[in-house]
């Protein structure tokens, strides 16, 4: 892992962060260039405590973190950035007042050339890779929940909702968009896809309507489609003006809302 100088304004204008969280689906903020790709060595975990926009200081919901792991990869997506605006406000945001840490690695972009060669493991090596900086949570800040088992882990996400919307719909959207837009994602994060059905187990349990979960604007359910699948159930539903309405509350800068967690 490397680490960033102590003093973020030092450095280029432009830089690259990679998000593997809510970021993914919902950046919020202005940027140069997108594009999806993995950085090597670390998993995704749900193991970071989130009582501003998932949860509440009583209940806190649980966002994602890596964890290194040096066989695993972690797909995600990149952006480019000023560095001069988006640099202090992320430090600020996701270091200082979030618990993360940041760091630099290599991200390796997703290849859409049908000439690109490929590694042991499937994946493209024909893009060249780019320093990104990204946020990790520490687990010794104050809220670190740490590791339990998933189906522990699937409750409390069905139990709790802040400010940004439900807990549920943080882990629903992201495994939307991994799977429209990562290849073979459910084999490089089976635990993720393994959540997202017991989220939507224990909600079809408490008879809570996706549409609730997934934003007012959603069309209703139909008794027809009850039984249909999870993918069918979530694609289809725009994302809520109101799961974003914090953004508002935040300083007129271009960087509105990093929420890289």
């Amino acid at each position: 892992m490397e680490h960033p100088d102590s003093n973020p304004e030092d450095l280029n204008s432009s830089i690259w962060v990679f998000g593997y969280g809510s970021l993914c689906w919902h950046p919020g903020f202005d940027y140069d260039k997108s594009t999806t790709g993995y950085v090597k060595g670390y998993t995704r975990k749900f193991w970071q405590g989130n009582d501003q926009h998932r949860g509440t200081r009583d209940n806190p919901g649980r966002v994602a973190t890596l964890v290194q792991e040096p066989e695993s990869i972690v797909w995600g997506r990149a952006f480019l950035v000023s560095g001069k605006s988006a640099v202090p406000y992320l430090h600020t945001r996701e270091g200082t007042l979030g618990g993360y840490k940041t760091s630099f690695e290599q991200f390796y972009p997703k290849d859409h050339s049908d000439q690109s060669s490929s590694s042991e493991d499937g994946l493209s090596e024909t893009s060249q890779p780019i320093r990104t900086m990204m946020f990790i949570a520490c687990p010794t800040n104050s809220m670190w929940l740490g590791e339990a088992p998933l189906h522990e882990i699937a409750n409390q996400i069905v139990s709790c909702k802040g400010p940004s919307g439900h807990n549920a719909e943080y882990v629903l959207r992201l495994a939307i968009f991994m799977r429209e837009n990562i290849p073979d994602a459910h084999v490089h994060d089976p635990e993720l896809f393994t959540l997202e059905i017991m989220i939507r187990s224990r909600l079809k349990e408490k008879k809570i309507p996706l549409h609730v979960i997934m934003g007012e604007e959603a069309p209703s359910d139909s008794t027809s489609n009850a039984s249909s699948s999870y993918q069918d159930d979530l694609d289809v539903r725009p994302v809520s003006r109101r799961s974003f309405d914090f953004t508002a509350r935040l300083p007129n800068k271009n960087l509105r809302c990093v929420n890289i967690n």
